[in-house]
């Protein structure tokens, strides 16, 4: 399909090119109504007996799964790659109900710049969790190239009341303080060990769904045990947040702000009021944007990032741990390893043991 002839399929709801990127919205009053616009939108083409949907338009390309896993509880599976700088927005129909809570595990695959002289790029995957109330408004932005999965877990208050009493958390938790607030999402880094592995098992088993007869009951299995570990981990959780509204978010500019940080992990960072130059942003609305979105300050979420890509560096090169402090900016390779040894509980010579750090 050319693109003009898209555009007559989706005028009603297409908000066109603004700001640089292309506008999307998606219907998120129920899972049923949003798999559903999914399956109808132009370019796409349904497979009902996998429950797959496989799109393929002049503005992205990938697929979707979705299954009703329990009563109250759908999962929908995403992989999309971006062909053009795009922004995902919900939008809610005001005559249909809309009590559904959403848990979304996103994998963002991207390009780190290396200062090595044999290997001057490398993948790095980003992970976030985000914790949704029933009805909320959240955009995401998305840079052309860009390659994401999403596991979005549709959660009725039925369902979460059998499984996860939220009512019995202390009052004085954080997450019920954000329970209680009206802030309508919360999010997080990498809160859940393994998570990637975990979902990997339960897509795969979404996969070959229909060729084992206990598929249901594993599905079902599995997807507990990891919704299970994320509340764990995040009634561990002890960061203080301000849950007050602080008005509209610059999502363009806060996804820019992300993409310059992660895919520039092995340089000094600047500071914030350069940061905030480069993106035509007063310093401090790009904190509490950032923060807004991304739960911790510019600078925790820096240091959370370069130790993730210290540790896929000690997994997938050969590169010694003395370069590899190099590589995520710290010119002392023993304050390296207390960083990593404070956020992995492991020191980099753990996973190197044939390695000595001088």
């Amino acid at each position: 399909m050319g693109l003009s002839k898209w555009f007559q399929f989706i005028t009603p709801n297409f908000q066109f090119y603004r700001d640089g990127f292309f506008e999307f919205p998606f219907v998120a009053n129920t899972p049923e109504l949003f798999i559903a616009s999914t399956i109808k939108s132009p370019g796409s083409k349904h497979y009902l007996e996998e429950q797959l949907v496989v799109r393929n338009n002049p503005f992205i390309r990938g697929s979707m799964r979705y299954r009703n896993i329990d009563e109250g509880l759908w999962l929908t599976i995403t992989e999309l790659e971006f062909k053009h700088d795009s922004v995902i927005k919900s939008v809610y129909d005001p005559k249909i109900p809309s009590d559904h809570y959403s848990i979304t595990f996103s994998v963002f695959e991207s390009e780190v710049k290396l200062n090595n002289v044999f290997i001057d790029k490398m993948p790095f995957k980003n992970k976030f969790w985000a914790f949704k109330k029933p009805g909320v408004d959240v955009g995401a932005c998305f840079y052309k190239g860009s390659k994401c999965l999403f596991y979005i877990y549709y959660v009725s208050p039925c369902w979460l009341q059998k499984h996860i009493p939220l009512d019995q958390l202390d009052n004085k938790m954080p997450f019920k303080n954000f329970l209680d607030s009206d802030k309508g999402f919360v999010s997080y880094q990498d809160i859940v060990p393994n998570a990637v592995e975990l979902s990997q098992e339960i897509l795969n088993t979404f996969k070959t769904f229909n060729e084992n007869i206990l598929n249901k009951t594993i599905l079902k299995s599995q997807s507990l045990s990891l919704l299970t570990s994320f509340f764990n981990n995040v009634f561990l959780d002890e960061r203080k947040n301000d849950y007050e509204e602080q008005g509209s978010v610059d999502y363009k500019k806060i996804a820019k702000c992300e993409l310059l940080i992660t895919t520039n992990l092995s340089e000094q960072f600047g500071g914030i009021d350069a940061l905030a130059e480069k993106l035509d942003i007063s310093p401090s609305k790009l904190k509490s944007d950032f923060k807004s979105v991304y739960g911790v300050s510019i600078l925790q979420y820096i240091i959370e990032k370069k130790m993730e890509l210290a540790l896929q560096l000690l997994q997938n090169t050969a590169m010694q741990v003395k370069q590899i402090a190099i590589e995520v900016g710290y010119d002392s390779p023993s304050k390296f390893s207390a960083t990593f040894k404070k956020r992995f509980n492991k020191l980099p010579s753990d996973l190197r043991p044939d390695v000595t750090i001088n």
